[in-house]
């Protein structure tokens, strides 16, 4: 993975200075790690767009007064209305140390079931992992090709070499369902083989509940001519 470079400047700490920091285009930051004293910095916000509007996770190098840190964007605080960054923190790289982040999921292919009519539902976009900086992946395809409606990826089906992935084994990445139409008409079959009417609806004139139902609570079964 191709590691990108943040031209990082000195900044001063406070409510007052970050706010300052902000007003002249620039996004306050803390860099920290294991046996690494935090360094606070500042660097355009253009220089972060890279990290933030991307599928991908990047490595990153802090360059600051001749010093560099080979990081990750642990994580980054956007502004409640305009959604501009706030704040980020860096977390430094060290050779041979496990760390644990979050990586998006690039899915390939396209299920069998959906040219049979499925859906397909994505329910994670993303996953947390541990390992070694240098396995760390700019993402983790998975092949849903094969899926056909009613088929399912668990996260414990996942595999990336050097990875571990963090979670409940059986959490549900993706999945195939039938259309929504199918299943409300299968509803409406199974309540009409019940002898029972969805709620609202009404039987066509001249048609019949299946023989011998026993009628609704309340009402009263008419008595034979």
């Amino acid at each position: 993975m191709e590691a990108l470079t943040l031209d990082a400047h000195s900044r001063d700490t406070g409510k007052g200075a970050a706010r300052a920091t902000r007003r002249e285009g620039h996004v306050p930051c803390v860099l920290y790690g294991n046996n690494v004293d935090p360094v606070v910095f500042k660097v355009p916000e253009k220089s972060l767009h890279p990290l933030i509007y991307t599928t991908v996770t990047n490595v990153v190098n802090v360059e600051m007064n001749g010093d560099v840190w080979e990081c990750i964007l642990k994580d980054i605080d956007f502004h409640p209305l305009t959604d501009r960054p706030m704040h980020a923190d860096f977390q430094v790289l060290q050779e041979g140390e496990m760390i644990t982040l979050t990586v998006p999921l690039n899915f390939v292919g396209t299920p069998l079931g959906v040219s049979d009519g499925g859906v397909t539902n994505y329910i994670l976009t993303e996953v947390s992992i541990r390992c070694l900086p240098k396995d760390i992946p700019s993402q983790i395809d998975v092949d849903i090709s094969e899926l056909s409606i009613g088929d399912a990826i668990h996260l414990d089906e996942l595999e990336e070499e050097g990875v571990e992935f963090v979670g409940t084994g059986r959490q549900t990445i993706v999945s195939v369902v039938p259309p929504r139409e199918l299943e409300e008409v299968t509803t409406v079959e199974e309540e009409l083989e019940l002898g029972e009417l969805p709620e609202g609806e009404e039987l066509p004139e001249g048609e019949e509940l299946p023989e011998g139902e026993v009628p609704e609570e309340g009402e009263e079964e008419e008595p034979e001519a």
